[in-house]
């Protein structure tokens, strides 16, 4: 293997890692993390095959159970991760549930109404939240998780443009903005994901060095 900025590439063009989700925005956040020279594909680069159903009752469950669906139909090296909203005055609403939160079909918009909905009685402390990613590495030897957290601020109202899915409702207090209120790069620096995604990053590279 050759060394990278301290990783290893793995095996570059002739093993590449599959991405296992088909939200591009997160597709584009884990590559815009994980800067080093590692050969990702896509879902979209092979036939097509149906979604797992995410029926964990956890984060980290849904994660093993993509990653480990993916890895078994083809083959290779998965990263999946799977990751939502919690909302700790709303017993943990929306949790695990969070891309669909309010129901088929899917929607942004509608999740958040529902959100902004249930919320509205609710003032002060009582508002907060966090986000929360469970990322998990897996290949024909080994499994290797992460998990991240954010903590932040339901706001009344949308804010800001940037971002997907909850974003324009999740305030960070120290920041004074929403995550869609931040650039790309400010959100990376921050974000449940971005935690995630390094702290496994972290143990691919001891993995990748000790099998070199």
């Amino acid at each position: 293997m050759v060394v990278n900025n301290g990783i290893f590439i793995h095996l570059a063009m002739r093993n590449p890692i599959i991405i296992a989700s088909r939200n591009r925005n997160k597709v584009a956040e884990i590559k815009a993390i994980f800067k080093e020279s590692v050969c990702f594909k896509i879902l979209e680069d092979f036939p097509p095959l149906a979604e797992p159903e995410e029926t964990g009752k956890t984060f980290k469950d849904n994660a093993l159970l993509k990653a480990s669906y993916y890895f078994q139909h083809f083959g290779l090296a998965v990263i999946a991760d799977d990751s939502g909203l919690v909302v700790p005055v709303l017993d943990g609403e929306p949790g695990v549930l969070s891309a669909r939160y309010a129901g088929g079909p899917v929607s942004y918009h509608r999740n958040n109404e529902k959100l902004l909905e249930k919320m509205k009685w609710f003032s002060g402390n009582e508002r907060q939240a966090y986000f929360i990613c469970h990322a998990v590495y897996m290949d024909e030897y080994i499994v290797l998780s992460a998990e991240g957290r954010t903590d932040g601020i339901i706001t009344d109202k949308a804010r800001g443009t940037n971002g997907f899915g909850y974003d324009p409702l999740f305030l960070v207090p120290k920041l004074g903005k929403t995550f869609a209120e931040l650039s790309s790069q400010e959100k990376n620096k921050i974000s449940h994901r971005y935690k995630a995604i390094v702290a496994l990053r972290k143990k691919l590279r001891v993995y990748w060095t000790k099998n070199s």
